[in-house]
């Protein structure tokens, strides 16, 4: 739709395509909170928060090293800057694009299980479950072309330091944002 606009009109855009925004602000005062949670590093940090027994992982024989998926996590700063480059690569005048934002990681299940009880000092129970349907074996984004063209670079790509500062929000914010 954004193609037969700008084609129409001339209207210029730039479509960036997140790979599991993740983290929150390193004071903990801005974090991710969902009415009904559905993303994974929230919903293993609701373990050690007490708020779930166990984080439950979807399937453990996929074709990855150790059988869970394999995602790739972004940290929420390092996508804003992206939108601050997007909007900048088009006021100078550049044309309409799409960007994938990832870090070219892949991180399964189990290494974010471990990465965050390392972060919170804390073991959290997992439970091995069936498949869900359309779940993909990895998805692990290129950004080589957000590099090169917008000089976009993600600060963020320690998983455990993402982890960490998503912890220190829901650490301060047990309740979400509905305190």
């Amino acid at each position: 739709m954004m193609k037969w606009v700008s084609r129409a009109d001339g209207v210029r855009y730039v479509s960036l395509r997140y790979f599991n925004a993740a983290g929150a602000l390193s004071d903990g005062s801005i974090g991710e909170d969902h009415k009904t949670e559905t993303h994974l590093i929230p919903l293993i940090l609701q373990v050690p928060n007490g708020k779930r027994a166990h984080i439950t992982i979807y399937g453990d024989d996929y074709k990855t090293p150790d059988g869970t998926c394999l995602l790739n996590y972004i940290h929420v700063v390092d996508l804003a800057d992206a939108h601050v480059l997007a909007l900048e690569y088009l006021r100078k005048g550049g044309e309409s694009d799409i960007f994938n934002l990832g870090d070219g990681q892949g991180f399964s299940v189990k290494e974010m299980i471990a990465a965050a009880e390392k972060a919170t000092g804390k073991k959290i129970a997992a439970e091995i479950g069936a498949r869900r349907a359309g779940d993909p074996a990895q998805l692990i984004a290129s950004s080589d072309k957000a590099r090169r063209i917008l000089g976009w670079q993600p600060h963020f790509t320690d998983v455990e330091e993402i982890i960490a500062m998503a912890w220190k929000w829901h650490e301060k914010h047990p309740a979400g944002y509905g305190e």
